[in-house]
């Protein structure tokens, strides 16, 4: 009875809005990192520009959470659009992870493994992209935000593929030579992956909250 009733309450529509807004900052935040990853000198330019992106999507996450707590009626249940939100932040978050890592250990190339993965991690921000917009009518679009989840989670197997690959390339490259070149790879190469990982949560929490809606 009380999800019938809800069902003829009006709904916020301002979380669709900021949805959308924080998944186009999320989409420019992995170009960025693409950018940085295929630059030559303007490394620490595109650095800058992530953490712009990152700080752009907390003030969105913080309206959402703010909107939460304010609106009587939310398109689902309130947990799963602070679960949602937050999981998406953390992608951009470990974008940001990535280019401080970069202009930490004064990275000036990267392995070609690496600008792969930076593809593939624009990928995965475009599918969120497109899958966001259409949770504002789930019934109807279940079979396309399925395969936009599970495509998601399949360039997350990609990436983690490259991961290992380039793990092991680097240490055919470095093993009679700089050990400390090693290990800065090794930490490039494990926050691209955790960028890979953070995509993936998003799209569990769009495949929870489409389960528990239709």
């Amino acid at each position: 009875m009380m999800q019938w009733f809800r069902a003829l309450l009006p709904k916020e529509e301002r979380f669709f809005d900021l949805f959308d807004r924080h998944a186009r900052t999320v989409i420019q935040g992995a170009c960025a990192l693409q950018d940085m990853l295929n630059a030559g000198d303007d490394i620490a330019v595109h650095c800058q520009r992530v953490s712009q992106f990152e700080n752009e999507a907390d003030n969105i996450t913080r309206e959402v959470l703010t909107a939460v707590r304010r609106t009587f009626i939310t398109p689902f249940d309130r947990v799963d659009i602070k679960s949602l939100i937050t999981s998406l932040d953390d992608a951009i978050d470990q974008m940001q992870q990535t280019a401080k890592a970069v202009l930490l250990f004064e990275v000036r190339s990267f392995e070609p493994p690496m600008r792969e993965m930076g593809g593939l991690l624009v990928e995965c921000a475009n599918l969120v992209g497109r899958a966001l917009p259409l949770m504002k009518a789930i019934g109807p679009n279940v079979a396309m935000l399925t395969a936009i989840t599970e495509e998601v989670t399949k360039l997350e197997g990609r990436v983690d593929d490259l991961h290992a690959i380039g793990l092991k390339e680097l240490f055919l490259k470095h093993r009679h030579g700089n050990a400390m070149d090693f290990f800065v790879g090794v930490e490039i190469y494990d926050h691209l992956e955790k960028v890979a990982d953070r995509f993936d949560d998003v799209a569990n929490e769009i495949n929870s909250i489409v389960i528990e809606q239709v």
